[in-house]
């Protein structure tokens, strides 16, 4: 896949929330030790990769999180 020349440079995604969670992404960028670590040394379209990473796990962490809507209208009995 040929590599799309980039304007801007990518941003590094830390909100400055570094703590690890219990699989060990970072709790305000979903980035892996790895990717923290090595970000700098990585090329555009690594970091891009990296990014769309920590979309996935932020939307998977997002519907783990919500809670579950009951299947059918809860009725409060006339009895």
């Amino acid at each position: 896949m040929a590599e799309q020349l980039e304007f801007f440079p990518v941003q590094s995604p830390c909100r400055g929330i570094c703590q690890s969670d219990e699989r060990g992404f970072c709790r305000g960028c979903f980035r892996s030790r790895d990717e923290r670590f090595n970000w700098q040394k990585m090329s555009d379209a690594e970091k891009q990769d990296v990014l769309r990473l920590c979309r996935q796990r932020l939307m998977r962490k997002l519907r783990a999180n919500k809670p579950s809507q009951p299947e059918e209208p809860q009725q409060p009995s006339l009895f």
